[in-house]
């Protein structure tokens, strides 16, 4: 049973609330005077355990369901760790309005069942691909499609239209989810195109910028562009833009032109979104922090442009478990508490990456070693702020018995929590000898692990991976991985294993759970480089520490004899399954 972590005063913080701005700020209890407010001050103070407690009050679960909440009420103190991880305060507080929502629902369809009544969810479900091309929908006043379950990696949206009108300037907004605090929706991506020029230019030029209530429209990207900045090994604005052309050589080459029709694809990458014109890359834009293709739940379109169709691909969508033939081959062996193990393995995934959680069921995690219930396998997830995604994630978990729920809503910058999570499950819920990190995209070959571990024979001190020995903090703020100063002071990280699958020893994993209980475990939001961090800290206290260095893990890709290949789709996952077993041999497929 769950109980009220925090009825014992053991958070001394509060935390004000303004009913016009709902983002939280961390201010300390006053120990001199209170502070007094006016009766006309609209901010309210919530003392944090009446933020929070909401998440862990006592419910009637199946055994199945807590089982998937055991880390979850491990986590209760994460509030204390907030400081150094972004949007952590905000992720708490809208996952309590997440987990309200998922629970009454849950409730209404338990009393459904009572009733043996029978409602019809199929237009709930997430589409794969939603489509528009009657050109009826498409008025003077602009479009709007709204997706379902967010983006994911690989989705795309693409419009074709014509630029019209006086100015043929258009717009295509990718926004997020309204909250009633914020009537106006998060933009993740603002993609704006000006034929006739604007304020700083007479030429075309294409804007991309996003805007939020609390931080305003933020610093705009041009194109064309002399900025070099790339994402995904893309550049942030093709150089073909502002060139002459061959034909003309008279103007600058420029992807839109008034009259003619365009292709435009808006696609979802690992570092941010890349639209491409009739074929070919134009700009690239790199997601800011807090503002995440998962978040987005409606495509905007508006100004000057004749729509002929809009198709949003790739989107992401769970599996439809009438046709599922092997349905019991993919349910998770059931642990006991403590039980024994030789190898817990923690996968990082968020709410909406239903597909690549299917193929880790369907590879690596039919090892004989996983389904015989010596090495465990689980998925560690937040909740999603889009409700259909989290009913969906709840029918998941009760499916397959896999996923540990974690009670923040998943933004990037707080993987370093879910690091946490799997140190707690690999040593208190289950007793593993190693503990392992790897991500959804990851294929581990669990077999070669185990016995490179075994091999090495170190069951105290063990960092083992693709260790990095002389990392420098990225200092450049366009940086996905941007470390300011103030973050980090350090020239140089101490040594540390890439993300895609590393491995450490049953007392790291232990002191990280002890020191994480104390109050004294240093946040960084570099979940790998964080956990280096910690080892660090450890050798410093006098504990002894073994690095094995694998080169077999790869961090962004695949090679044959991998022990780890990273960014593996979920088809490329089944291929070098395939392989594995019928040849014996690890291959890569891409």
């Amino acid at each position: 049973m769950f109980k009220n972590p925090f009825s014992n005063n053991t958070l001394r913080q509060r935390i004000f609330v303004n009913t016009t701005d709902p983002r939280l700020k961390w201010v300390q209890q006053p120990t001199v005077s209170p502070v007094v407010q006016s009766p006309e001050a609209v901010n309210q103070v919530v003392v944090a355990d009446e933020l929070v407690s909401g998440l862990f009050l006592d419910r009637n679960f199946s055994s199945e369901v807590q089982s998937s909440l055991f880390t979850w009420n491990e986590m209760k103190h994460i509030v204390n760790y907030s400081k150094g991880l972004p949007n952590a305060l905000e992720a708490v507080r809208e996952a309590r309005i997440a987990w309200d929502s998922l629970m009454d629902i849950v409730a209404k369809k338990q009393q459904i069942e009572v009733n043996e009544s029978s409602v019809d969810n199929k237009g709930k479900q997430c589409p794969y691909f939603l489509s528009k091309m009657d050109t009826k929908d498409f008025g003077d006043k602009g479009y709007k499609l709204r997706i379902p379950c967010g983006l994911i990696q690989g989705s795309a949206i693409t419009i074709i239209g014509i630029p019209n009108g006086l100015s043929g300037s258009f717009r295509i907004d990718l926004t997020g989810e309204s909250v009633p605090e914020e009537p106006n929706p998060p933009i993740v991506l603002h993609y704006n195109v000006r034929l006739q020029g604007d304020k700083v230019t007479e030429d075309p030029v294409i804007v991309q910028n996003t805007w939020t209530t609390a931080q305003d429209w933020g610093e705009e990207e041009r194109c064309p562009s002399r900025n070099n900045k790339k994402v995904d090994d893309l550049k942030q604005c093709s150089e073909k833009v502002g060139k002459l052309d061959n034909r003309t050589r008279s103007k600058p080459y420029f992807p839109f032109k008034l009259g003619y029709l365009s292709v435009m694809t808006l696609r979802v990458g690992e570092e941010g979104f890349h639209m491409t014109v009739d074929g070919k890359q134009i700009t690239s834009f790199a997601y800011r922090e807090g503002l995440e293709p998962w978040l987005v739940n409606e495509v905007r379109i508006f100004g000057d442009m004749n729509l002929t169709s809009v198709l949003a691909s790739g989107l992401p969508t769970s599996e439809d478990l009438e046709h599922i033939d092997d349905l019991d081959a993919l349910r998770t062996v059931p642990l006991p508490l403590h039980r024994p193990l030789d190898l817990f393995i923690g996968v990082f995934s968020t709410a909406n990456n239903f597909k690549r959680r299917m193929a880790v069921r369907r590879t690596w995690m039919q090892y004989p070693a996983v389904k015989s219930g010596t090495v465990a396998a689980r998925f560690f997830v937040g909740l999603h702020k889009n409700q259909i995604v989290n009913e969906e994630l709840w029918s998941e978990i009760k499916t397959y018995g896999d996923i540990q729920l974690m009670p923040f809503v998943d933004y990037y910058g707080l993987i370093t929590w879910k690091t946490i999570a799997i140190c707690i499950f690999g040593t208190e819920a289950v007793s593993a000898k190693y503990v392992m990190k790897t991500d959804d995209d990851a294929f581990v070959r669990v077999d070669e692990v185990l016995g490179t571990i075994s091999k090495e024979n170190v069951k105290h001190g063990l960092l083992y991976g693709l260790i990095n020995y002389d990392a420098q903090p990225h200092r450049n703020a366009d940086s996905k991985w941007y470390i300011s100063p103030e973050e980090y002071p350090e020239k140089t990280y101490p040594p540390w294993a890439h993300g895609p699958g590393y491995v450490v020893s049953n007392d790291i994993a232990k002191v990280v759970y002890t020191k994480h209980k104390e109050g004294s475990l240093r946040m960084f939001k570099l979940e790998d480089v964080a956990m280096g961090i910690w080892i660090a800290e450890m050798k410093k206290e006098g504990f002894k520490v073994y690095y094995k260095d694998e080169n077999r893990v790869y961090n962004e890709g695949c090679n044959d004899g991998f022990v780890v290949a990273h960014y593996q789709s979920p088809r490329e996952m089944l291929c070098p399954w395939q392989k594995l077993q019928a040849e014996g041999v690890a291959k890569c497929c891409n």
